[in-house]
């Protein structure tokens, strides 16, 4: 697997939102390096842990997006983008919390996706109609599942598979990724 540095993954991200994202990053850099992934259940040192996790999901959606062998339905780009905002509450809710994140709910509509879309809204980042829903369900459907209709798009189920890779098979490394984290 290739390993790219994290403002390599970043500089994949089509513009406009390529620099947004980045200027997000470095205004953040200390929180981002601050928090840990989750607060027990995967990247959860500090310093670096949350980085290592975005950093783990953007490069292997990186990887795995290169060895499919037919087009799919949405860019690397967008892949990117999602993984890089799936958790950018965890910043605020683990280093020096406020506004009641700490305990916000973590379903899709729930108080922690609201911040989410609160920050990316104060940055400008415009996200299109695949790329909300995907950063809506990728950590899962949850209560939204239907036997009848399909909720999760495409963009959401690749996005997806690369958190549950890095927080369920990946969870305690990897941890020598210093190097490529500086922002």
């Amino acid at each position: 697997m290739k390993n790219y540095m994290f403002t390599a993954l970043l500089g994949m991200i089509e513009e406009p939102n390529r620099s947004l994202c980045h200027r997000l990053a470095l205004e953040n850099r200390h929180r981002f390096w601050a928090s840990p992934g989750a607060s027990h259940n995967h990247q959860a040192w500090r310093p670096g842990g949350y980085l290592a996790h975005i950093w783990d999901c953007m490069n292997y959606a990186a990887n795995a997006y290169a060895l499919e062998d037919e087009p799919l339905p949405f860019t690397l780009s967008d892949a990117l983008l999602v993984l890089f905002l799936h958790d950018l509450e965890k910043p605020w809710r683990y280093v020096e919390p406020r506004d009641g994140l700490a305990s916000a709910n973590t379903k899709a509509g729930g108080g922690r996706h609201q911040f989410r879309i609160s920050k990316i809204k104060e940055y400008d980042i415009e996200l299109t109609e695949a790329q909300s829903v995907a950063l809506m369900y990728v950590e899962g459907e949850g209560d939204d599942y239907s036997g009848t209709k399909r909720v999760m798009n495409e963009l959401a189920a690749f996005c997806h598979i690369c958190d549950v890779r890095s927080a369920r098979i990946r969870w305690d490394g990897p941890r020598n990724i210093t190097g490529r984290l500086y922002l």
